[in-house]
């Protein structure tokens, strides 16, 4: 069975938040002195007891979260009553009020579905319509686009996303990533907006970027995104960019859990960020033949990051353990 079939077949059982629009500004960023710190989890996919434990990990340790950034797959298969069980698990659990959500491939698997018991790939769309899928997510979070602009005390927080389910407009695509001449510009004017106030940037992205972190150097990742090279080329101008992304489902442990990614062309020798988030739900590896497979460790990952006015503190946390993993610092080159 492929990643894919496992993934669809996977999917079977199983609180909005205000998010500023996409041209709103965040806050001022930390003075010297202040450190402001917020989480990044993702690819919760039904797995909300470990989403639970991860949230109550969370408060644990760093109560004082600026936010709460969930990098995609926030569902199993996209269905109203999925978005509602993150919400409900949401409610039961302490967590930060500033919370972002990204969309992921995972929110638009309900098409391979006849009824949320019945997988029914080879009669897709089995009614289900494109704008239905959009409009369950901007339900559930409160938005009215796939790209928005938030805080977290202080900290710009960029999250990107598809703007179209690649398979409605091409039957030989599925989860690509594509993105509008409107969202690259945003992103562009954001990324130079806060480069002008020597202010870090996180971007979050649920695919990964080609030749990156864990896993992403495999054939199979390297059409995440339709427009891969465009959007390289606005983030790669930047070295106080940091890029967070998921979808692999690989361990944090790995010793590519973070890059420096270098954009030939650019300006930027040093390059910019790209951090794997790691995932609450089931672990992926190489399998060493040319595939991947499911890890026998049970996965629930995810990141503390902190930043200050000189530097970026990114730190791996394994919610299962209850146990740091692995931290990097990241000097900031246009500290203020």
């Amino acid at each position: 069975m492929d990643r894919r079939s496992f993934l669809v077949a996977a999917g079977g059982t199983v609180a909005a938040t205000a998010a500023l629009s996409p041209s709103a500004q965040a806050a001022p960023p930390p003075s010297a002195g202040d450190r402001v710190r917020f989480n990044l989890i993702s690819d919760i996919q039904g797995d909300l007891a470990d989403f639970g434990r991860a949230l109550d990990d969370l408060a644990a340790t760093n109560p004082d979260s600026a936010g709460l950034g969930i990098v995609g797959d926030i569902t199993p298969r996209g269905y109203d009553f999925e978005y509602d069980a993150v919400r409900s698990t949401l409610d039961k659990h302490p967590h930060p009020a500033e919370l972002a959500w990204v969309i992921g491939n995972h929110e638009f698997y309900v098409p391979k579905w006849r009824d949320p018991d019945t997988l029914a790939q080879d009669t897709w769309p089995n009614g289900t319509t494109e704008e239905s899928l959009f409009a369950s997510f901007y339900r559930f979070t409160g938005r009215n686009a796939v790209y928005t602009e938030t805080s977290f005390g202080g900290v710009p927080v960029l999250c990107l996303g598809t703007e179209r389910y690649s398979h409605y407009h091409d039957p030989q695509l599925w989860d690509e990533v594509w993105m509008s001449d409107e969202q690259f510009g945003w992103l562009e004017d954001r990324l130079a907006h806060w480069a002008q106030r020597r202010t870090p940037v996180m971007v979050l992205t649920h695919h990964p970027l080609p030749n990156t972190v864990s896993g992403t150097q495999r054939q199979s990742y390297a059409n995440e995104y339709l427009q891969a090279e465009r959007l390289l080329t606005a983030l790669g101008k930047y070295p106080d960019v940091f890029v967070f992304t998921g979808h692999t489902h690989y361990h944090l442990e790995l010793p590519d859990w973070t890059v420096r990614r270098v954009v030939p062309g650019s300006g930027n020798l040093e390059g910019f960020t790209v951090v794997n988030t790691g995932a609450i739900e089931t672990g992926w590896r190489d399998d060493g033949k040319g595939g991947e497979e499911t890890t026998t460790r049970a996965l629930n990952q995810g990141l503390q990051i902190e930043v200050g006015a000189r530097d970026v503190v990114i730190k791996a946390r394994d919610f299962a353990t209850g146990t740091w993993l692995k931290q990097l610092t990241v000097p900031l080159h246009n500290a203020a």
